[in-house]
């Protein structure tokens, strides 16, 4: 790309501050750099003595020096980088600084027809010279070095002055990526810096042209720039792969990546009679389909119903969709004036609907083109069909007749086919999760968990429940077939003793027992609910879970069937108490439970319900209430509550109460009820009061206390 705007500015902006830094030099220069050449140093020594009455003095002779010319030379940058260019850039313009280093002015002298320039890499040079006014641009006032076919000598250069030169190339269009293209200046030997070297006359050297006493010295300077990709567009294309039925839709979606290292610019249509730019996707109608009406495509897009032989660029557009969309050959969607680098558009999806009445033996097929320009000055079009993996590789026409090699191949896209068929398939799971896991990608095990609230109170952990409970469950089945289906709700697995039915309206008017095989209808590609009510009688033990297996049966195809697993609870929080006694009274044994001892009490509590898996319904326990009481014959030892709450509890509130249970406004406090110091024998009552949601994959939470045997 050419920037010599840019460049001159950036240019102009470093000559600015180079002429501050100059003049700070120069100041500087009178105390620290070379004294110039032809200076002369004299020296008198004086003296005074005395014959110990009479002062004298005298004089010594004055003897001078004059200080010799020297040469010195320096050109910079040394090993500069350049900004990155692409293949086929013009006036990528490379800087350099020649500094005379000598104390004397001196010239600089260039070698004829350029031969002090020396290019490495894929490019050419077009232009070198002297920028005399330092301004950054090619003026009728610059000396070039370059078309020169004698030497060329610079004007005067001040002791610390400068010369600046600009050396422009073309990249070859053929320029490798990653390839490095080298620019050096003079060719002085020797180690970097390769400034002020001592002349080793030779055909590409940049030297200083009168000599001082150390004769005649050489530099060097180089500038390197990395070629790197110009835009790259490549189009990818998604689908329904099928088979999907006669009538039904097929879904495809288009994304268009600038795999390159620069921006992709616009083309240009012709849209209702005027030039519309941008970087544009063109999808023509798969034969044997008709666009789906109604859809939303992205603002600008734009429609043809010029036959599919003609190319894209070259065919008649409209902003509007034709009323007969049979008529419609292609569509373009604008995805905006230029694409950046390493960027994607959004996935563009796009139906179209098979038409009736067609053979199913053949596939739907499809293939698309992307059209834009490159970064260059003068922007090249690049296009690329839709499904390869090689991007600007596209004949630009989309027309059905690219075949099926690939596009590194052939250099077009790959047909994507959509085979045509009647096929039934489902999906059961939980609600608005059809497709859920339960373990693995086994969609057959997913699972919905809930619980009974009825005949559970009062249970201790092994007990049986006192009464019956039910419990509804909400089930999505989701038809992934490729037609409209009809799908059978049988229970292979029912728990012994339970009843379970089938709401298929999913208002819950309708239940009938499963037993007698429910049917509903459900519409291509479309979802349902189900209601499932399950009803379990008294007497199961308490805290399991008693699994329930749904399953939903294809009419279209009997052998594509899905299960789902509602999992009802017989209660789901679990409490275990433990004790631990602690005698310090010096009468008994460590633990033995005498008066004074101490028992320390814990609560473990755990949500018992299943975890894992993917998008299954899961139940939390939240608004934990645990009520413990301080025994009877026992002090409360104040400050012996404990909290280790599960993950997902954030807040564990600690209550008392004195008057067992009614209020819980009560603070412990030590001596109370005549209670040894530290403890209180009047609390009745511990209340932790928990807040967030337990999850089942929660590790188990506690609470305790201690209290002493009176």
């Amino acid at each position: 790309m050419t920037n010599n705007i840019f460049n001159a500015s950036r240019w102009r902006s470093f000559v600015s501050a180079l002429v501050l830094i100059c003049a700070a030099s120069a100041a500087s220069m009178a105390q620290t750099g070379f004294t110039p050449g032809g200076t002369t140093i004299s020296n008198t020594a004086t003296s005074s003595y005395s014959d110990g009455t009479t002062s004298y003095a005298t004089t010594s002779n004055t003897v001078t020096v004059t200080v010799s010319n020297i040469a010195g030379l320096t050109i910079t940058p040394d090993a500069g980088a350049h900004a990155n260019v692409v293949a086929g850039q013009t006036g990528v313009d490379f800087f350099f600084t020649v500094t005379n280093t000598g104390n004397f002015t001196n010239q600089v002298l260039f070698k004829a027809l350029g031969a002090s320039i020396i290019k490495t890499g894929a490019a050419t040079v077009t232009a070198a010279v002297i920028d005399v006014n330092k301004d950054g641009l090619f003026d009728g006032g610059d000396t070039s070095i370059l078309s020169n076919v004698g030497d060329v000598t610079s004007a005067n250069v001040l002791q610390d002055g400068t010369l600046f030169v600009i050396v422009r190339v073309t990249v070859d269009a053929g320029a490798a990526a990653a390839s490095t293209i080298n620019i050096q200046l003079g060719d002085a030997v020797g180690g970097t810096p390769w400034d002020n070297k001592v002349l080793a006359a030779s055909a590409a050297d940049v030297r200083t042209v009168t000599a001082g006493v150390n004769g005649q010295e050489e530099a060097r300077g180089d500038i390197n720039a990395t070629v790197e990709n110009d835009a790259l567009i490549r189009l990818s294309l998604t689908r329904t792969a099928g088979p999907v039925a006669i009538g039904s839709d097929i879904t495809y979606g288009w994304i268009l990546t600038n795999d390159g290292s620069r921006a992709a610019s616009a083309q240009t249509l012709t849209v209702d009679g005027s030039s519309v730019t941008g970087v544009f996707i063109v999808a023509p109608i798969p034969g044997r389909t008709v666009l789906k009406s109604g859809q939303t495509f992205p603002a600008g897009t734009i429609y043809t119903t010029t036959a599919i032989t003609t190319a894209p660029l070259s065919a008649t557009w409209s902003a509007t969709a034709p009323a007969d969309l049979n008529t419609l050959t292609r569509i373009g969607f604008n995805t905006g004036n230029s694409l950046a680098a390493g960027a994607s558009t959004a996935n563009i999806p796009m139906l179209v609907t098979v038409k009736s009445g067609i053979s199913v033996v053949l596939p739907i097929r499809e293939l698309g083109d992307a059209f834009s320009k490159n970064s260059l000055p003068t922007p090249a079009s690049i296009t690329d069909q839709s499904h390869d993996a090689v991007a600007n590789a596209g004949d630009g026409n989309a027309d059905f007749t690219q075949g099926d090699a690939i596009g590194s191949v052939d250099g077009d896209g790959v047909m994507l086919d959509t085979t045509l068929s009647g096929t039934g398939s489902v999906l059961l799971g939980p609600s608005g999760f059809p497709g859920a896991f339960g373990s693995g990608i086994d969609t057959s095990n997913d699972y919905t968990n809930r619980s009974v609230n009825t005949g559970i109170a009062t249970v201790a952990p092994g007990g049986n429940t006192t009464a019956l409970g039910t419990v509804v469950f909400t089930n999505s089945v989701q038809n992934t077939g490729n037609a409209n289906d009809t799908y059978t709700f049988t229970a292979p697995t029912i728990p012994a003793g339970f009843t379970v039915e089938v709401s298929v309206n999913g208002l819950g008017t309708d239940y009938v027992n499963v037993t007698t095989s429910p049917t509903l209808a459900v519409a291509y590609n479309t979802t349902a609910s189900i209601l499932v009510r399950v009803t379990a009688p008294a007497g199961n033990v308490v805290l399991t879970a008693y699994p329930t297996i749904v399953r939903a049966t294809s009419l279209n195809t009997p052998a594509a069937s899905n299960d789902t697993i509602d999992r009802l609870y017989t209660g789901y929080l679990s409490l275990d108490k433990s004790q631990t006694v602690a005698n310090a009274t010096g009468r008994g044994g460590a633990t033995d439970p005498v008066p004074g001892a101490t028992i320390t009490y814990v609560v473990a509590y755990d949500n018992v319900t299943t975890s894992g898996g993917t998008n299954n319904s899961t139940i939390s326990a939240s608004s934990i209430v645990l009520i413990d009481p301080s025994p009877a014959n026992t002090d409360f030892k104040v400050g012996s509550a404990t909290s280790n709450p599960a993950a997902g509890i954030t807040l564990v509130v600690t209550a008392y109460s004195n008057d067992g249970g009614s209020t819980w406004t009560y603070t412990p406090t030590s001596l109370a009820g005549g209670a040894p110091a530290g403890f209180d024998r009047t609390v009745t009552h511990v209340r932790f009061t928990l807040t967030g949601p337990m999850a089942p994959a929660d590790a188990a939470g506690n609470n305790g206390f201690t209290v002493r045997i009176r």
